[in-house]
C-alpha cells in the first residue's frame, strides 16, 4: 500500500492515501460488505426461501402502521432504489405476502403486507435472529456491540449528508 503522503496524479490532482489505521478500518467495513450480505442470503434462503432484501422488506411492512407504506417511503427506510424495490415487491405479490394498489392524488402507491406476508415474516424471524447473532453478535462483547452501534449511526448519518438523504 503507497505510504499515506499525497500523490500527483495526471491533471495536478491530488490523492491522499488512507493512513495505516484507516486503511485497516476500510479493509474490515469491505470483508464485512462483501461477506455478510451473500452469508445472509444463502441462511436465509435455506431457512425460509426468501433472500435477505425480501426478508427486510417484509419486516419494515411488518413493523408499518397497518402494515402498509407508500413504496417510496419504504424505499428510503429499506436504503433501495425504488426500481429494485419495485421488483422485489412484485415478487412479494406473486407469493401472496404484499399487494399494491395505487393511492389517490400525487401520494403514488401503497405496499400493504398481507397476513400471509405477516406469517411468513412471524415463521423466518427466529432463524433470522440465529444467523444474525451467530454472524455477528456472537463476535462480539457488549461494550463492541455498543460500539458499533455508535458508529453505524455516525456512518449513516454521515451519508445521509454526503448523499444528500437523511436517515431512515
Amino acid at each position: 500500500m503507497p505510504e499515506s503522503s499525497p500523490d500527483r496524479r495526471e491533471g495536478g490532482l491530488v490523492t491522499e492515501w488512507l493512513n495505516p489505521v484507516e486503511g485497516r478500518a476500510w479493509r474490515a467495513v469491505v470483508a464485512v460488505l462483501n461477506r455478510l450480505p451473500g452469508a445472509l442470503d444463502t441462511d436465509l434462503q435455506r431457512e425460509s426461501g426468501v433472500t435477505h432484501f425480501e426478508y427486510w422488506v417484509l419486516t419494515l411492512l411488518s413493523e408499518a402502521p397497518d402494515r402498509r407504506l407508500q413504496m417510496s417511503e419504504l424505499a428510503h427506510r429499506a436504503n433501495s432504489s425504488l426500481s429494485r424495490l419495485s421488483h422485489v415487491v412484485s415478487k412479494l405479490e406473486r407469493m401472496g405476502w404484499a399487494t399494491r394498489t395505487a393511492t389517490t392524488g400525487r401520494r403514488g402507491v401503497l405496499a400493504e403486507l398481507t397476513d400471509e406476508g405477516h406469517q411468513k415474516v412471524l415463521e423466518a424471524a427466529p432463524g433470522y435472529m440465529d444467523v444474525v447473532r451467530r454472524l455477528v453478535f456472537d463476535g462480539l462483547d457488549a461494550e463492541q456491540t455498543a460500539a458499533m452501534a455508535d458508529l453505524g449511526d455516525t456512518l449513516a448519518t454521515h451519508l445521509s449528508t454526503v448523499l444528500g438523504r437523511t436517515a431512515p
